[in-house]
């Protein structure tokens, strides 16, 4: 569309004078109407909602309440079912053993590590989505759950497993909870770092608490490294050695049949038998040479326990900050490695002696300590290094919990740090094209005298519509002339602001932009409008703002504002208002291929600068 392009709002600016007209390709932006309505409003969603229900049949509403039922209709039982065998009968070996190692690292009997080890899988194959996450019991929520209620009662007593069973219960609640309200999305904002720095600290805090069973005597229980080492030092008269022997040759058993199921295909079944190996072995010789100085799990109950409501709900108050800290933890390893495998196969995700445990313990937990992910931090981002030291620290000396609050508290104050200070860029055009990147980024890009191009690269919103402001008026005065082309002005006129990134403007931008838009009118200078999404053109519309500024100020690529604005700079420049100052190129397709010539129509010279030229 070819647009003979004199902007009758150009008359607003007090004291420039408008010398004519000339031809420009512009692309008009198209206004929403009076009665458009963002997507996200609430009608809009609700709407959404309503219309996905009626489309929903008898099959989707079984799917949605028993998601197994996705996966056995395209049950391949010829082709899966023995490898599936396999793999169940792996896991099983593999279950047992550690599910009864936490459930001691928890500070409970060991028959409440198969319970939990045996109903969540059951449980999960029908409701879960994921076709090799393993459910159960991990060490993680083990030393929490140790550590918050050795505080409240004495880990033998009848106390002590009725407050482990309404932490349980509470926890669910939770998990339910945000589930049903799709609240998931709140663990975004827990870094990667943070988890790794947690889980590096936390692993080493699990392995020393093991230590007492090596050692032979007791130490301290705590979640913080000092007094468990200085516990540990303190003990060392009541040093026992045949326990460390007997430790120690199970973890040498379970690290080497790891190693070798990982580094040998052929031997992969090693690495699952390790944890039943070594209690197998332990059980043999404590019932051989029945040592004094070992102790023993004694035997484990048989069958399943009876159905009963949790009674100690006077402590239910005290355990919620914790039933919060254990779902955070357990959804995003459970979330995190189901998504890894899921990516990773193509779908999506909707009776034992103690020294053998422990072993069990401390081999699972070397794994966690991630000093290789502190490395790949250091290399590629510091401040991510910064908040896996500041995660692990803290995890380490001020224990479980301070850790936790203080590693999600400093990510969170990341993110607000990054969101109120957004990315914004000065674009400059490519050379030959009609293409506007960052001048930073391209030093090859050119700007044009009197104009500044900038890209807002975040939604706006109260929290950064200052920073913002504040660097709009840095570009505004601190302009590099060396790479400008067009008419030699001594000050910007023309501010335009790609918005192409931005998705989302509050109440608070609104005014921002209103009172940008009155300070820069004052220094007569007029803002133009680029590319704005749907949902921020009808807030803008339906605040006054594109009234107020003009809908001719509107855009659909920048090169068009700038053709347009460079057309006022250039009629600036010549002083005249003479209608025969025309400028034309031969060709639309020219004027878009980079290869236009501009043509002056009158007979005074005059440095105007093609938009298009090459040269320079």
């Amino acid at each position: 569309m070819e647009i003979t392009y004199a902007s009758p709002s150009f008359a607003n600016l007090a004291t420039m004078p408008t010398t004519g007209s000339r031809t420009v390709r512009v692309i008009p932006l198209q206004h929403p109407t009076a009665t458009a309505s963002p997507s996200s409003s609430p009608n809009a969603v609700i709407s959404e909602w309503t219309s996905k229900l009626r489309r929903m049949t008898w099959l989707h509403w079984i799917e949605f309440f028993l998601p197994c039922s996705r996966w056995i209709r395209t049950y391949k039982w010829r082709d899966y079912l023995q490898t599936d065998v396999m793999a169940g009968v792996t896991v099983g070996v593999m279950l047992v053993p550690q599910s009864m190692s936490y459930a001691k690292l928890a500070g409970l009997q060991p028959i409440y590590g198969l319970y939990s080890a045996f109903v969540p899988i059951f449980v999960y194959a029908v409701f879960g989505s994921s076709r090799q996450l393993a459910v159960g019991p991990v060490a993680l929520v083990s030393l929490l759950v140790s550590n918050v209620l050795s505080s409240v009662a004495d880990s033998s007593s009848e106390l002590y497993t009725e407050l482990a069973l309404l932490l349980s219960l509470m926890v669910g609640i939770l998990e339910c909870t945000m589930g049903l309200l799709r609240l998931g999305w709140l663990l975004r904002f827990i870094s990667h770092s943070v988890i790794s720095g947690f889980t590096t600290a936390s692993a080493i805090v699990i392995g020393l608490s093991q230590a007492k069973y090596f050692l032979g005597y007791d130490i301290v229980g705590s979640s913080k490294i000092i007094p468990l080492i200085k516990s540990i030092i303190d003990g060392a008269d009541k040093f026992s050695w045949p326990p460390f022997l007997m430790g120690s040759v199970m973890l040498a058993i379970l690290l080497v049949m790891k190693h070798l199921g990982k580094s040998r295909k052929y031997l992969r079944f090693l690495r699952a038998m390790g944890p039943l190996t070594a209690v197998v072995l332990g059980t043999l010789f404590a019932k051989i040479f029945h040592p004094s100085s070992i102790s023993l799990v004694g035997d484990i109950p048989q069958g399943l326990p009876s159905f009963n409501v949790p009674k100690a709900f006077e402590y239910a108050e005290s355990l919620i900050p914790t039933a919060f800290l254990i779902t955070g933890v357990a959804i995003l390893e459970s979330v995190g490695i189901a998504k890894a495998l899921a990516a990773k196969n193509g779908y999506e995700l909707d009776s034992n002696q103690e020294c053998a445990l422990a072993a069990i313990v401390i081999s699972a937990v070397i794994g966690l300590v991630d000093y290789d992910e502190a490395i790949f931090l250091w290399r590629v981002d510091k401040k991510d290094f910064l908040l896996w030291t500041i995660t692990s620290t803290t995890t380490l000396f001020l224990g479980i919990e301070i850790g936790v609050l203080v590693g999600v508290g400093v990510s969170l104050a990341f993110v607000i740090h990054e969101s109120a200070n957004p990315h914004i860029a000065v674009l400059g055009r490519l050379p030959g094209t009609t293409v506007y990147r960052n001048i930073k980024q391209y030093p090859e890009a050119y700007t044009y005298n009197g104009i500044v191009v900038v890209r807002i690269d975040a939604p706006i919103y109260f929290a950064n519509t200052s920073y913002i402001k504040d660097r709009l008026r840095e570009y505004e005065l601190d302009v590099d002339s060396s790479t400008g082309r067009g008419p030699e002005v001594e000050r910007i006129y023309f501010v335009i602001i790609e918005m192409a990134p931005v998705t989302y403007i509050d109440s608070s931008a609104v005014q921002a932009l209103k009172d940008l838009y009155q300070e820069y009118k004052l220094r007569d200078i007029q803002i133009a409008i680029s590319n704005p999404n749907p949902e921020v053109l009808v807030t803008l519309s339906r605040s006054g703002v594109v009234e107020l500024i003009g809908k001719e100020w509107y855009f659909v690529r920048v090169h068009d504002a700038v053709q347009v604005c460079l057309q006022h700079v250039q009629s600036l420049k010549s002083g005249s208002s003479s209608p025969q100052s025309r400028l034309s190129f031969s060709s639309a397709t020219d004027l878009e291929s980079g290869t236009g010539r501009l043509s002056l129509s009158r007979d005074r010279d005059s440095p105007l600068e093609p938009l298009l030229s090459k040269d320079r």
